[in-house]
């Protein structure tokens, strides 16, 4: 399965680290790990998340 990032959602993730980082040192960097576990998980499980548009999605538990 091949995994897309658009742009948007490349700058979405900057935005998320620098917020976090701002509430706690180190919690960007965290944020980032676990966004990024969560998206291997896609391609790992291919197939099992829902559609939403055409595309396999899975919301992220630790950072809603």
């Amino acid at each position: 399965m091949k995994i897309k990032i658009l742009s948007s959602g490349i700058n979405d993730l900057y935005c998320g680290r620098e917020f976090y980082e701002k509430q706690s040192q180190g919690l960007g960097d965290y944020f980032l790990n676990s966004i990024f576990s969560d998206i291997d998980s896609l391609a790992l499980y291919a197939g099992i998340h829902p559609l939403h548009f055409g595309y396999h999605r899975m919301l992220s538990k630790r950072f809603p």
